[in-house]
């Protein structure tokens, strides 16, 4: 069975949910002490410390602190709360970058009636319903999991268009932030001898999704520095990847404009006919923090199941 050094902690900036909160809980069951950064309301701590409490319940140390961790203040506050918290042989073996939190608005008008709307329009009027309740009923069975209805599934995009404020805010909140805390960890040498720095991308930064722009800039910005990265700290033992996960039903995907067509179109293609869990995810990650994975660096591996090579 897997079983992780016991001075090894993964750093997890994102933790309280989706990606980060699944590989915290898997890393934990196989003896990784976990630290965890997350920016939370606190009208969410009580669903948020009962996910924690799994983590305590594998008998590993643990931490989490609900701060922010993308400013330089709130950066050396958890740099010196780790120094405090994690013992003197401790070092993290993994810096997972998980955070979602950039701006989603189009970087142009929407035209007002888009193909989904314009048949919605024609369906209603044929039907003799109300285009708002049709769209309801549509929303409704593609969360039931009715994917073939994703044709029907109307978006309705900010009215606001994209700022350089908002480009660029997002670009380091998603991107280049990685390389802050990878220069941080290194400065303070908490990394181990051999450490593995992971960050997550997306199929947008590939595909234009309506309203992703920022998102998309931010995430090929990380695959490049996870480059550099890779090339750069490798002399100190200092693995950097990306992983690039399937459509995957997560509190950041909903927040996604259309994230309801995605996530049925994914499950169309996918080869398995199912959209990828933070699970599926969280287990890849486990397996790149063991010895056998030091010599993969530098890459961008999807964790998919097969969806991004398959037609609908």
């Amino acid at each position: 069975m897997l079983k992780f050094n016991s001075n090894h902690w993964a750093l997890i900036l994102g933790g309280s949910s989706g990606f980060g909160l699944s590989t915290a809980k898997k890393l934990a069951s196989h003896g990784m002490n976990i630290f965890i950064v997350h920016r939370d309301r606190r009208g969410a701590m009580e669903r948020i410390e009962q996910e924690f409490n799994e983590i305590r319940n594998h008998d590993v140390q643990f931490h989490s602190l609900n701060t922010d961790a993308l400013s330089a203040e709130g950066r050396e506050k958890i740099l010196q709360e780790m120094h405090t918290k994690i013992p003197q042989d401790g070092k993290v073996r993994l810096l997972l970058h998980s955070i979602a939190f950039g701006n989603l608005k189009p970087i142009a008008p929407v035209i007002s009636e888009d193909p989904a709307q314009l048949a919605v329009a024609k369906l209603s009027e044929k039907l003799g319903v109300s285009r708002e309740k049709l769209s309801e009923a549509v929303d409704c069975l593609l969360k039931e999991g009715i994917s073939p209805l994703h044709s029907l599934h109307t978006v309705n995009y900010s009215e606001a268009l994209l700022g350089d404020e908002d480009m660029q805010q997002t670009i380091y909140n998603m991107g280049s932030s990685l390389l802050s805390w990878v220069q941080a960890l290194h400065t303070q040498k908490l990394f181990c001898q051999d450490a593995r720095v992971i960050g997550l991308t997306s199929e947008g930064n590939e595909i234009a999704w309506k309203g992703y722009a920022a998102v998309a800039a931010a995430k090929v910005a990380l695959e490049s520095i996870s480059r550099s990265i890779a090339v750069e700290f490798a002399p100190y033992g200092i693995r950097s990847n990306i992983i690039q996960p399937g459509v995957t039903p997560t509190p950041a995907l909903r927040l996604i404009p259309g994230s309801l067509h995605m996530e049925a179109v994914a499950k169309l293609k996918n080869p398995f006919k199912r959209t990828t869990t933070p699970k599926d995810v969280a287990d890849f990650i486990a397996l790149m923090c063991t010895d056998e994975a030091a010599w993969v660096n530098g890459c961008i591996l999807r964790v998919d199941g097969g969806e991004h090579i398959s037609s609908l």
